[in-house]
């Protein structure tokens, strides 16, 4: 039988901000994959999840780890996926997981939490009966002008990732 693939939603700021669920599926998983290493010790010392079961999976080696993860669920291991924080997969390494897993008929469960686009829109006091999320805007400015330029007749919210020392940029 093979095995399951669990993206798991982690805290965006708060390591308190995470489910039982998720801290019962990180602490039985065979293999935790991480976009940040470092952040997935950190969030799993603090859990009290031993962290030898860690991999790394970020957008530098997402392509040849992708074909390796996919061997081991197909052997019948487990694995959860965790970004540094939020939901893998949204602006983070893990679509092309996913896709792969579920076009080889392996299953594929989420483990909702904390999401900074639903944390973001809440929080900023603007209309949100209808918003549209964008994403990382492109760092190509020729791509960037294309992007805003088109979305400029949007009556949603309109919701972006930036990086800090773009966001002046961004905004100009």
């Amino acid at each position: 039988m093979p095995g399951t693939l669990f993206i798991v939603a982690t805290p965006i700021g708060n390591l308190e901000d995470i489910t039982r669920r998720a801290v019962r599926v990180l602490g039985e998983v065979d293999l935790v994959a991480a976009e940040d290493t470092r952040a997935g010790v950190r969030l799993l010392s603090h859990l009290g999840i031993r962290c030898d079961r860690l991999t790394s999976f970020f957008a530098g080696n997402e392509a040849a780890r992708t074909d390796e993860l996919l061997g081991r669920l197909k052997a019948g291991q487990s694995i959860a996926l965790i970004s540094e924080a939020g939901t893998p997969g949204i602006s983070d390494p893990g679509r092309r997981l996913v896709a792969a897993a579920a076009a080889a008929g392996i299953r594929v469960e989420v483990i909702p939490g904390p999401s900074a686009v639903i944390t973001a829109v809440v929080a900023s006091g603007l209309p949100i009966d209808r918003f549209l999320f964008c994403g990382f805007p492109s760092r190509d400015e020729g791509a960037r002008s294309e992007l805003f330029g088109a979305l400029r007749g949007e009556r949603a919210t309109l919701v972006f990732y930036e990086a800090p020392p773009r966001v002046g940029a961004t905004f100009a």
